[in-house]
């Protein structure tokens, strides 16, 4: 449809004659006539004042293209189940691998290279937060599905592995604590569990994308 066709099939749809059209916008009506006819097309001045006539935006006055047919267009492609578990493999793998690399900077940064302790520990808490970051993002982002028998099962048992590395890595908090004071170093141990519940996670993962294949 040119735009031509298109001003006639607005006018119409506003119940507008070409003398009410014209008079609206201040052109006469063999200027309505030949803007429908495409003998001639609306001066920049007259786009705005269509626009507002027919309260539409200037893209679908021009093209004919509507805001939610745009949207349409831009929407993500729906991830299947499948995609979205190898989707959240991937960000778990990499996010494990900056919580083991924030650990060893951590751990070599001040007894071995003598980085201040502030600086160490700020770039160790910007390393985890990044990857802690990049896993809430991806939980989020990602559609929604009902989960099976075998899946609820997997959950049921993924949750009392993790519960029970929690409690151990508490246990072990304490004790070491307790033994050598350095409360201001142990509560590293709290990340440890963290990365320790990604690797089973990332486990569980790529076992039900195992099975999934065959």
């Amino acid at each position: 449809m040119n735009l031509g066709e298109r001003l006639f099939e607005l006018r119409k749809a506003k119940n507008l004659t070409q003398d009410d059209m014209a008079e609206k916008l201040n052109v006469t009506r063999q200027t309505v006539s030949k803007w429908e006819t495409n003998q001639s097309t609306p001066d920049f001045d007259k786009i705005m004042p269509l626009c507002e006539l027919f309260e539409i935006g200037v893209e679908e006055l021009l093209t004919g293209n509507k805001p939610e047919e745009k949207q349409e267009q831009k929407e993500e492609k729906v991830l299947t189940r499948q995609e979205a578990r190898e989707k959240s493999a991937k960000v778990v793998s990499v996010s494990i691998f900056i919580y083991i690399a924030a650990v060893a900077f951590l751990m070599i940064a001040v007894p071995v290279k003598h980085v201040n302790p502030i600086v160490a520990s700020s770039i160790f808490l910007l390393l985890i937060g990044w990857a802690t970051a990049r896993i809430i993002r991806n939980h989020m982002s990602m559609p929604k599905f009902e989960k099976t028998k075998a899946e609820k099962r997997q959950d049921k048992v993924l949750r009392q592995i993790n519960g029970i590395i929690g409690s151990i890595c508490v246990a072990i908090y304490f004790i070491i604590s307790f033994i050598t004071l350095a409360w201001h170093i142990t509560w590293v141990i709290f990340v440890i569990n963290g990365l320790i519940c990604q690797v089973v996670k990332l486990i569980f993962m790529l076992k039900e994308g195992e099975e999934d294949e065959k």
